[in-house]
Parts: structure tokens; sequence; C-alpha cells
């Protein structure tokens, strides 16, 4: 026993040490969120349970109060069922508008309004505002979406490769209508 017990506290500490190394990856220096509002289509996300079954995903901001946008999220199962959620998204850092933090309009987010609300990460934003690249800083969520509901594999990859390289597991990723 007296073994064991050195050999599992190194391999806890190498998992935890493994979570920690990394800092979150930096979002883009500025958003524009006017120009940012309006419909994106999920192209690729990681897998998460909130969007079990969806194979194709659209995301529609709009203008709120100052400070805030509306979020609607509408999906298509792979049952053939529509699946819509709404919220709005508060900015955090209105030196950049990159970070925002999202409320969906549920039961239990009226009940505990501060434990539901997700981080929203701008990463990269094209000069046009026609692909995105948004996630969390834990690098647990991750979607690149496009203002069509198809993008060229070339561009695709190059999107694909960027997230690599902020440190995101895109072996995991799953592309819209897969």
């Amino acid at each position: 026993m007296n073994r064991v017990l050195p050999v599992l506290l190194c391999l806890f500490g190498a998992a935890c040490a493994g979570h920690m190394t990394l800092p979150p990856p930096q979002t883009v220096p500025w958003v524009d969120l006017t120009r940012y509002q309006g419909t994106w289509y999920e192209i690729a996300r990681l897998p998460m349970w909130f969007q079990r079954g969806c194979i194709s995903s659209v995301a529609t901001y709009g203008p709120l109060q100052p400070g805030m946008i509306s979020v609607l999220n509408e999906c298509l199962t792979d049952r053939g069922e529509r699946k819509t959620a709404s919220g709005y998204a508060s900015i955090v850092d209105t030196q950049s508008n990159a970070k925002l933090e999202v409320v969906f309009d549920t039961w239990l987010s009226q009940l505990f309004p501060s434990l539901l609300k997700g981080q929203y990460w701008i990463f990269f934003l094209d000069p046009d505002y026609q692909t995105a690249i948004v996630g969390t800083p834990d690098r647990e969520y991750l979607w690149i979406l496009s203002r069509t509901p198809a993008m060229a594999e070339e561009q695709y990859q190059r999107l694909v490769e960027q997230c690599r390289s902020l440190g995101f597991d895109t072996e995991r990723l799953i592309r819209a209508g897969a």
C-alpha cells in the first residue's frame, strides 16, 4: 500500500499540471458588435452536452441595451427536430468587446443566474466579419462560425489549424451536417 500511494499522487499531480500549464488563448484586439450582429452558421464545434444530436446550428445576435446583445441559437437535430435557446450576452471586456458572458433563458438560469453564465470569447474574426472562431478560455468549448452555411475546404482547414495553434483539441471537432 505504501508503494501505491506515491504513484497515485504522482499521476494525480501530473494530470492536474497538464490542465493548468496553458494560459487562456488571446482574443482579437477589437470587435465592432454592430457588425458582429446577425446570423452565424456553425461550421464545426467541439462536442458538448447542450448540442448533443445537433447536425446543423445557427446563432443570431441582435441589439439589446448598451453592453448587451440578444442571442438566439437554433439547431436541427439528427431526428429532424428543431431546438432553440434564447438568451443574452453581456460584454465583460469593454476594451476589446471580445469577451462576453452568455446566459440562456431557462428555468434553471432564473433560479441560479450567476452559476449558469457561459464564457464566449472571440479568438479570430476576419476583417470582413465573415468567419469567426469563438470558444471558452479553458478550451472546453469551441465553434468555427461563418456567415454562410458552407465553407471552402481550404478555408476550413486554415481555421482548424488556427484553432490548433490556440491549443484546442481539433481532433474532436464535429463538422456541421456530420
